[in-house]
């Protein structure tokens, strides 16, 4: 493991790299990781999003690109709140801590801590604190923003058995209301849900309240996978959506979301990701190469996390 100084578009930043992967988090704003890429796929180049330097801001918000923290569920005046300042920046025994100030209109301090766990892994807590005078409901939010081109798959719990007795549902598909899922972007398979951001002519989004955890992004050779366990007994925001994916045809977003609960004052709400990279496998887009490729590298290293 390696942590260097560096610069990303002119701003001060950090690179943590191992002998598999390099990530770039920003220091002058955020907290953002705004690269992540895969060492033996130069090629691939940054498998982050990247925004034009120009893009104009959103709701006043610099999306940037990359990989962020939110708060939901979505409000235009809360959850755009601007991370445009520097960050306290604490090293940590196995990465860093990113910290931006607290945001004046809601008392809330996004932090984010990039640990890599061996070559392969890191590990991704993000940490609302509230440093206001009352309690805020709200959730964590953690949102990967990834170019198209590729096809990203969002598994299905495993079959049941009507005649066994599996008379209850197990989870809920939430679509929003300008989701269209006639559109080829959608891929309802057996297994597992694929998704062709390059195919939408629109903005697509869709939820889902339980699943085995793990989403994943082919692009280019490169196979990226992240993890967040749910919480049990708790709800998450957008009617329970634990996960959620979202594109417009120019980028695609893989999000998850930790439990909506009251941040009491000198709180935090915490919601951990594990990330990886995988070189070997074909693009995840039948259901074979989802599982018989994919299901099996997923679970070797979902059994690997502590």
């Amino acid at each position: 493991m390696k942590i260097a100084k560096t610069e990303y578009r002119g701003s001060a930043a950090l690179a943590l790299s191992t002998r598999v992967l390099e990530l770039v988090a920003t220091t002058e704003y955020g907290p953002r990781v705004m690269s992540l890429r895969a060492m033996d796929a130069p090629n691939a180049g940054n498998l982050f999003f990247e925004f034009p330097s120009d893009e104009k801001p959103f709701h006043g918000f610099n999306l940037r690109g990359g990989h962020r923290l939110w708060h939901g569920p979505e409000d235009i005046v809360r959850t755009y709140q601007t991370d445009d300042a520097p960050l306290e920046v604490l090293p940590l025994p196995r990465g860093v801590s990113l910290a931006q100030p607290v945001e004046e209109k809601t008392g809330l301090q996004k932090t984010i801590q990039l640990e890599l766990l061996g070559e392969n892994t890191v590990k991704v807590t993000h940490t609302l604190g509230n440093r206001g005078m009352w309690g805020i409901e709200c959730a964590p939010w953690a949102v990967t923003m990834m170019p198209i081109g590729g096809h990203a798959v969002v598994p299905l719990l495993p079959k049941g058995s009507h005649e066994g007795g599996d008379l209850l549902p197990r989870y809920t598909l939430i679509p929003w209301s300008f989701t269209d899922l006639s559109l080829p972007v959608w891929s309802f398979r057996r297994d597992f849900i694929g998704i062709d951001p390059g195919k939408a002519v629109s903005a697509q989004k869709l939820g889902i309240s339980n699943f085995p955890g793990w989403a994943a992004y082919w692009r280019a050779g490169v196979t990226f996978v992240k993890f967040a366990r749910k919480a049990q007994g708790v709800a998450c925001p957008d009617l329970d959506s634990c996960f959620e994916v979202f594109t417009n045809g120019k980028l695609i977003e893989l999000e998850t979301l930790g439990s909506l609960q009251k941040i009491e004052p000198g709180k935090d709400a915490v919601h951990i990701e594990y990330w990886t990279l995988f070189t070997d496998l074909p693009e995840p887009s039948t259901d074979a190469a989802f599982s018989c490729y994919l299901v099996p590298k997923v679970n070797r290293w979902l059994g690997g996390l502590t």
